[in-house]
């Protein structure tokens, strides 16, 4: 089982501590439904450490992530990320990611920490044409700063104005006074806030100086329970429950970062299906009678016909009501479509939704 640099804190602080993607991780401090307010209504840190973290480099760098890369990379600027998946040769997703640009011929693209070694054989594989390529995530921690918040909370750590950096954009400056850090207005809390990429040697000092600026905002540390909560509250896939080496990117609505302007693996069998009309779709449900929906469950209709199966599920801590997401077939996946979750053999009345559930 691996540590990040901050295991020793998270233990002193009495996190509940799990095994998570390899990783030695602090699942909750008080409890999910308490971090969870803390996020939404205030500031809250994760220690997301255990994220893989690649650097692609050198003249055929771009070249290299056209190829395995959904998106069009040539669309970034310096500065700029981009959300974007690894499609495999089947129809399925190797991984979502990120891509950052850091300058021309230089990309970091952070993977889940779960798929760290299967991506980069992926890509290792796929990289006919010489790429430079260096896995730093053992070397690096990462901080998510999360809710409404952490601007203010944060900027007497940093000379940069950081209202001004836009979501899914980023700085390169110093931070809590570590130079060369990068600021990145991304997450996966719908709540806004920045990740911090440092140093596994600075990332003490930044999680000290983090608690130190964010006390008077009532600063606190957040476990990965909240962060699921956090994350299917805006309906985002979650890599292993909605989205996985099986499941159709365009059913899984990600089609937005499906690019066909250009070629990329499997891209011609994408767009055959996206032509010819997907059979399932990925759903946001919110339940209609008692009980939590659960990965794994199944959903029927109205005549008790198995339609799909349920990916996740929770009591949603800020809507106080079950939701979840579940492929359906596309005959079942309108909006307010009557559906049940058949849960320990009982079906549940639901309804389909649109996602975010969360509206902020």
């Amino acid at each position: 089982m691996k540590n990040t640099a901050l295991t020793h804190i998270h233990e002193q602080l009495g996190a509940k501590m799990v095994p998570f993607a390899g990783y030695n991780m602090p699942v909750s401090y008080e409890g999910v439904k308490a971090e969870h307010e803390t996020v939404r209504n205030g500031v809250g840190v994760f220690d997301v450490s255990h994220m893989g973290e690649f650097l692609i480099t050198g003249p055929k760098a771009l070249d290299l992530i056209q190829k395995i890369s959904s998106n069009d990379a040539t669309k970034l600027k310096d500065g700029k990320a981009q959300y974007c998946y690894f499609p495999n040769e089947e129809g399925g997703i190797v991984d979502d990611l990120i891509i950052y640009k850091i300058k021309d011929e230089e990309y970091l693209l952070v993977v889940n920490a779960s798929n760290i070694d299967k991506d980069w054989a992926w890509i290792e594989k796929q990289n006919t044409m010489g790429a430079e390529m260096r896995n730093i995530s053992d070397e690096y921690s990462l901080l998510a700063i999360q809710g409404p918040k952490a601007i203010e909370a944060m900027q007497s750590l940093t000379s940069e104005d950081l209202s001004a950096i836009k979501f899914y954009n980023f700085k390169v400056s110093d931070f809590a006074g570590i130079e060369h850090v990068i600021i990145s207005a991304t997450g996966y809390t719908g709540s806004g806030g920045f990740e911090i990429y440092c140093k596994n040697s600075e990332v003490e000092q930044i999680w000290n100086k983090v608690f130190e600026a964010g006390k008077e905002y009532g600063i606190k540390p957040i476990g990965l329970a909240a962060r699921d909560t956090l994350r299917l509250e805006m309906g985002f896939c979650l890599y292993g429950n909605d989205i996985d080496e099986t499941t159709s990117p365009l059913e899984a609505g990600l089609g937005w970062i499906t690019k066909f302007t250009k070629d990329f693996i499997n891209s011609d069998n994408l767009k055959k299906e996206k032509e010819e009309g997907i059979k399932n779709k990925l759903i946001g449900f919110e339940l209609i009678d008692r009980g939590v929906p659960r990965q794994g469950y199944e959903i029927a209709d109205k005549d008790g016909n198995i339609i799909g199966r349920v990916t996740s599920g929770t009591m949603a801590p800020s809507l106080n009501k079950s939701i979840g997401l579940g492929y359906v077939t596309v005959e079942n996946s309108a909006p307010e479509s009557e559906i049940f979750i058949q849960i320990r053999n009982k079906p549940v009345a639901a309804k389909v939704v649109k996602t975010p559930f969360y509206k902020g």
